[in-house]
């Protein structure tokens, strides 16, 4: 069994945390003279440091325990906080599977940590032969998977991700953003068995609330405690905790939702198949499909100038641009600007 306070750097273990006025008092009522707030106005009081109510609805609709839920200002946040408590700076590295979303490296740049980035195979999953050399290095400290994956969208094989998280005796941070819309099973109901594991996922994608900031994970309650003590102390305001919670209260419209993009998608693909200049489109466990074209330059130029915004990513996946799944009309809007270019 890992001793996951042994992950954790010395400084962070040691550090004595800040302690906000909302720390030492919890309740909602009584005369509030404490700090330094403007007595007047609805929105003059500073938010639950901790989500309270949020996390109260989370457990119950994600079927994990409050005390393993751990809520940043987005994801990103959270993936940043993973590098300043698990990676000592100028010394430690972490590893990620390229191609991937683009902040796990800005994140490591920042903090000053090497970052190791295995190539993915032809298929866009993991090269577990590489993967397993590559754990062989003393000082990485953090791996971090994307599942499903952005750019590509696929999700990545759970058998080579428990290979990993087994041999692995540092974090192993798995980023779920877009599980909602895959079939897979989420990892999040492994914390219990992997204390290593932290799993993420999002208001931003199904839960249509990216303007909110609200990234979600789920961990060992020890953990938690140690991002607890180095997060900001209001990282997440009071109308976003309120909104979350409103959204979470009308979860079976998030599932129509779901269900609506999932069917969109399909057709979205069809579609793409039949256009001449579309030489592939990629399977996809996300709200987006990876296609390959001929010319991925001309063709989001052109589309630019239309007023038609997709991603173009031939700088890390040659050829290819990411179309996000939108409202039938949306998506008909690019299908015939598609159909009326040529390369």
């Amino acid at each position: 069994m890992i001793d996951i306070v042994n992950l954790v750097r010395e400084n962070v273990k040691t550090l004595i945390p800040y302690s906000c006025a909302r720390n030492e008092f919890t309740g909602s009522d009584g005369t509030f003279l404490d700090a330094n707030e403007n007595p007047f106005g609805s929105l003059n009081r500073y938010p639950d440091p901790y989500q309270r109510k949020l996390k109260e609805v989370i457990s119950r609709i994600k079927n994990v325990p409050e005390n393993s839920i751990f809520l940043g200002n987005g994801s990103d946040e959270i993936i940043d906080l993973c590098f300043r408590i698990f990676c000592k700076p100028g010394s430690d590295s972490a590893l990620t599977f390229s191609p991937t979303y683009g902040m796990y490296e800005v994140s490591a740049a920042i903090n000053d940590v090497r970052l190791v980035k295995v190539p993915l195979d032809h298929d866009f999953h993991i090269d577990t032969g590489s993967t397993m050399e590559a754990l062989k290095d003393p000082s990485l400290k953090l791996v971090i998977i994307c599942s499903p994956n952005n750019p590509t969208g696929n999700s990545m094989r759970a058998e080579d991700i428990e290979m990993i998280i087994s041999a692995f005796r540092g974090i192993v941070l798995i980023d779920e953003a877009y599980c909602d819309f895959s079939e897979k099973e989420s990892f999040k109901g492994m914390i219990e068995k992997w204390p290593n594991l932290i799993v993420m996922q999002t208001f931003s994608k199904a839960m249509g609330m990216a303007a909110a900031r609200i990234g979600m994970a789920f961990m060992n309650p020890v953990l938690v405690g140690y991002f607890n003590k180095i997060k900001p102390p209001y990282n997440i305001s009071t109308i976003n905790q309120v909104a979350a919670v409103k959204c979470l209260s009308r979860f079976e419209l998030v599932k129509t939702r779901i269900r609506l993009i999932l069917k969109e998608r399909e057709r979205l693909a069809q579609a793409l198949e039949k256009i001449t200049i579309i030489e592939k489109v990629f399977p996809s466990d996300s709200n987006f499909l990876l296609v390959r074209t001929g010319n991925a330059d001309k063709i989001y130029s052109e589309l630019i100038g239309r007023n038609i915004i997709v991603r173009n990513r031939n700088r890390i996946i040659p050829g290819c641009i990411r179309i996000t799944v939108g409202t039938r009309k949306e998506n008909d809007i690019l299908l015939s600007a598609l159909r009326k270019m040529s390369i």
